[in-house]
């Protein structure tokens, strides 16, 4: 075999990325090529000149056996990864062209975000269904600090990722010019320490590969939160010498933790001796054990349930949810908090009521930010995950409780049932309030999706928090997938990406995603459109377009009149008005379909039934509504 000469990996791909980026023209080609009629823009569209031709350098590519990021896609396969999200960057190329090429761009494949702040929130929402941490791709200090909101709505969410942050480590490496030493950091993941659980700076192979596998096992360990990874350019770059040796450590099973059994058995006797037990559950369900679980622990004891949602922890149309009803907090003589990281502020009003917690945030805190919230005085603190402890928790309820409390059960079953019918029968009732009205309004938007979804296999991948919460009040939620919860730390722009992430997790199931979309969340990252039109991902968005940040509108108007100062100012600096957003328009652009706007409450049930021919189809799709604000 011929001799190969040894050519600097960087080089390379360097001189490959720029000669891939020159369109190689044959002679006439760009006089046969078609320049498009403007859709929505009035001003021209000029023909683009012809590239020069040039001719692709290939012939380095066989002095470069095997390089260090194959191995880093080695580990990466090891541990199932199935996506990356990303913004390409020159810190972390060679990982990425290893992904494509030399891993098929299979598990992992990279998804191109337009921004890494989307991209961390697109690994978010994929994370909450599909359970799993994906990769999120940062390009040195500027990449790393334009993630840093995706990545802190994740951990204050509880939600597992592992970032990736390029870096130049050697000041030698980075040559003279200002690019390289502005986008390079002695200490990469400092950026991100205080929002991440774990943090590594790998300077071999071997390193990487343990540094990979620890990363993955504490992302996922609960409190599961995000982890962060910086990998020098050198170390992705550089040729692994012929006979090197480098292993991929094992990962063995992992058992999250569960709460002392002697623990579990007197919170058993507790909730079996209560009068009006309330078990409150936020962050717990992470698979659909969870939910069958929860459901089983609830019908032993005929005891109240009230979901705050921070997952599909319950059924909504299960009689036993008491989220909304006259039997929830009030006169609770017992509450139990699974996975509830605000249970300070969740109380009952009756003196002496008993209080206990079952959350793996016990385990695992910083100090900074203030994402462990009000400190919750508890009788009972059992510091583990609320999923593991479960399955204890419903046997030994089973093994305790006594014919004579089986009877008193059923008697306050069949209050708490009617008590839910109540709430539930009320709903339908108050949705007809503005059914006519123009802007449409968000009950109104909510009734006509749901006979269009019903019959489908579907999963809401949206935050409701200012939409009044009509779907969990008028559809039925039954399945762990078929709601994600909201952003963690409330940062404005999750909304769009994390529906983008979440429907790539379910598009491998069949399943139609919706995503009822906030329009200034949208606004802050709509580049997220264009990711879900690039990989077909069957997304249905339906704009809550009330035109302008709301909630801000209100506390300005409030503030001013509280002053006595004119409050009709408070759209200024507030409402998205003048020019007033076309967001069809903005779908179309990004290669979406998009309908719309649609201000006429009877014109709206046949555009979503248009676009729901699209989402079959396969593709994305975004109606443009003109909502009331709330």
């Amino acid at each position: 075999m011929a001799k190969k000469t040894k050519t600097d990996r960087r080089n390379f791909l360097k001189t490959a990325a720029a000669s891939a980026a020159i369109a190689v023209t044959k002679p006439g080609a760009t006089q046969a090529q078609q320049t498009p009629s403007p859709r929505n823009a009035s001003a021209p569209v000029l023909a683009r000149p012809a590239a020069a031709p040039a001719a692709l350098v290939v012939d380095e590519a066989k002095t470069i056996d095997r390089v260090g990021s194959d191995f880093m896609v080695d580990v990466i396969k090891s541990l199932g990864f199935e996506y990356m999200f990303g913004v390409p960057a020159n810190t972390y190329m060679s990982l990425q062209e290893s992904i494509v090429n030399y891993g098929k761009n299979k598990d992992p494949e990279f998804i191109l975000a337009t921004n890494e702040d989307l991209a961390a929130a697109m690994a978010h929402g994929y994370a909450k269904i599909s359970g799993n941490p994906a990769w999120v791709g940062c390009h040195g200090t500027v990449g790393t600090q334009h993630a840093t909101m995706g990545v802190y709505d994740a951990f204050c969410d509880r939600v597992p990722m592992v970032m990736i942050l390029g870096n130049i480590l050697d000041a030698e490496k980075r040559g003279a010019g200002k690019v390289n030493w502005a986008h390079s950091a002695q200490d990469a993941a400092a950026l991100v320490r205080d929002m991440t659980k774990w943090d590594d700076a790998p300077q071999s192979l071997g390193h990487f590969a343990e540094s990979m596998v620890r990363a993955y096992k504490i992302a996922v360990t609960p409190p599961m939160m995000p982890v962060a990874i910086s990998l020098d350019r050198d170390l992705q770059e550089d040729e692994i010498p012929s006979g090197t040796n480098v292993r991929i450590p094992k990962l063995g099973t992992l058992v999250p933790p569960a709460a002392d059994q002697a623990a579990v058995n007197e919170v058993a006797k507790m909730l079996i001796a209560a009068e009006h037990p309330v078990i409150v559950v936020d962050r717990v369900a992470r698979t659909p054990k969870a939910i069958k679980d929860l459901i089983e622990l609830a019908e032993i004891l005929q005891a109240a349930i009230i979901d705050r949602k921070g997952r599909m922890n319950f059924p909504t149309r299960h009689p036993l949810e008491q989220t909304r009803s006259r039997m929830g907090l009030q006169n609770a003589d017992l509450v139990l908090g699974i996975e509830v990281i605000d249970f300070a502020g969740v109380r009952s009003s009756r003196q002496g009521s008993k209080r206990i917690s079952i959350t793996a945030n016990d385990l695992f805190s910083k100090s900074n930010y203030g994402d462990y919230l009000k400190f919750a005085e508890v009788d009972i603190a059992m510091e583990a995950d609320g999923e593991a402890t479960l399955p204890l928790l419903v046997e030994a309820v089973k093994r305790s409780v006594t014919p004579d409390r089986k009877r008193f059960f059923e008697e306050r079953g069949a209050k708490l049932a009617a008590a839910h019918k109540d709430a539930f029968d009320a709903y339908p009732r108050q949705a007809v309030v503005g059914w006519n009205d123009s802007p449409v309004s968000t009950a109104r938007v909510t009734a006509e999706l749901w006979p269009l979804i019903k019959n489908e296999d579907w999963s809401l991948v949206a935050d409701l928090s200012f939409f009044q919460d009509w779907p969990l009040k008028l559809w039925n939620f039954d399945k762990h997938y078929q709601f994600i919860g909201g952003p963690g730390g409330y940062g404005i722009g999750y909304g769009a990406p994390a529906a983008v992430g979440a429907a790539i997790a379910n598009k491998k199931y069949g399943r139609i995603s919706i995503n009822i979309q906030q329009d200034g969340d949208l606004m802050m990252g709509p580049g997220s459109l264009w990711t879900a039109a690039n990989h077909h991902v069957p997304l249905l968005t339906i704009m809550h377009n009330n035109q302008g940040f709301h909630n801000e509108c209100m506390e300005a108007e409030r503030l001013a009149l509280r002053r006595g100062r004119d409050g009709t100012r408070a759209h200024i600096g507030n409402r998205l008005i003048e020019p007033v957003i076309d967001y069809a328009k903005m779908a179309e652009s990004m290669g979406m379909a998009g309908f719309g706007p649609v201000s006429d409450p009877n014109k709206l049930g046949p555009v979503l039934k248009q676009a729901m021919e699209v989402i079959k189809r396969g593709e994305p799709a975004m109606v443009d509504v003109r909502t009331q604000p709330r």
